[in-house]
C-alpha cells in the first residue's frame, strides 16, 4: 500500500497538486474568477437563488381536494383486497393451512396500509379545511377593511360641531314653523273679544228663567189616581201539609181575593 508521502509526492510531479490547490483556495484577494464560479455553482445546486413564487390558496385547496380523491379510491381497493384475501383464508382453512396463512399475512399488511391510508386523509382533510378557514377569514378581514375606508370616506367630510349648528338650525325652523302654524289658524276678523263674564250672567239668568218656568209646570199638572193595591188575605196558610179539601178551599179563597 503507498504511504501518504508518497502519494503527494507523485500527484506533486504529475502537476495535479497544485492544480487541486489553486481551485481550493480560489485567486487573490480583491480578484474574481474560478473561486467565485465555483461558489455560485454551489449556490444555484443547493437553491440559494431566486425563489419560486408560492401557490395561491385556491390552488393548495385544489391539489389537496385530489390526493384526497385518489386515496379515497386506493382506501376502496384495499378494502376490497382484504375481503378476497379473508375468502381465500376462509376457502382454504384447515386443508391448506400453508395458503390459508399467506392470505391472512397479506389482509394484515393490507390492514395496515389501510390504517396508514386513513391517517394520511385524515392530515389532509384537517389541512384543507385549515386553509379554507384561513381563506374565509382574509376574505372577511378584507370585506371589512373595505367597508371601514367607505365609512371612512363617507365621514371625512362631516364635522360634528357643523352637525350641532345644523340640528340646531332645523330645531330653530320647526318652531318658526309651529309659530306661524298658530298664527294662521288663530281666527281673525270676528271684531273686538267678547267679556267672558258677560257671558257667564247670560247663562245664569237663562237657567233662573228655565228653573221657573219648571216649578210653573209643575202646579198645572194633573194628580194622577194612586194605584189600588189588593188587600192582604185574613187566614193564614197551614205551617204543615193541609188535607185535600182544607186545600181546596185556600186555593178558593185565593182565587176570589185575586180577583
Amino acid at each position: 500500500m503507498m504511504s501518504p508521502r508518497r502519494l503527494k509526492e507523485g500527484l506533486a510531479k504529475a502537476g495535479l497538486l497544485a492544480r487541486s490547490e489553486a481551485e481550493v483556495q480560489g485567486t487573490p484577494r480583491g480578484g474574481g474568477g474560478r473561486g467565485e464560479d465555483a461558489m455560485s455553482g454551489l449556490g444555484r445546486l443547493f437553491g440559494r437563488g431566486k425563489k419560486e413564487k408560492g401557490p395561491t390558496p385556491e390552488e393548495a385547496i385544489q391539489k389537496l381536494k385530489e390526493t384526497e380523491k385518489i386515496l379515497i379510491k386506493k382506501q376502496e381497493f384495499l378494502e376490497q383486497k382484504i375481503q378476497q384475501e379473508l375468502q381465500t383464508a376462509k376457502k382454504h382453512g384447515t386443508k391448506n393451512k400453508r395458503a390459508a396463512l399467506q392470505a391472512l399475512r397479506r389482509k394484515k399488511r393490507l390492514e395496515q396500509q389501510l390504517a396508514q391510508t386513513d391517517g394520511t386523509l385524515s392530515t389532509l382533510e384537517f389541512q384543507r379545511e385549515a386553509i379554507e378557514n384561513a381563506t374565509t377569514n382574509a376574505e372577511v378581514l378584507r370585506t371589512m377593511e373595505v367597508a371601514a375606508q367607505g365609512m371612512k370616506k363617507a365621514y371625512q367630510d362631516m364635522d360634528i360641531d357643523k352637525v350641532d349648528e345644523l340640528m340646531a338650525d332645523i330645531t330653530e325652523q320647526q318652531e318658526l314653523a309651529q309659530e306661524i302654524s298658530d298664527a294662521i289658524s288663530r281666527p281673525v276678523g270676528f271684531g273686538d273679544e267678547v267679556d267672558e263674564d258677560e257671558l257667564l250672567e247670560e247663562l245664569e239668568e237663562l237657567e233662573q228663567e228655565k228653573l221657573a218656568q219648571e216649578l210653573l209646570n209643575v202646579g198645572n199638572e194633573e194628580e194622577e189616581p194612586p194605584v189600588k193595591l189588593p188587600s192582604v188575605p185574613s187566614t193564614h196558610l197551614p205551617a204543615g201539609p193541609a188535607p185535600k179539601e182544607d186545600e181546596d178551599e185556600e186555593l178558593k179563597q185565593l182565587a176570589e181575593w185575586v180577583s
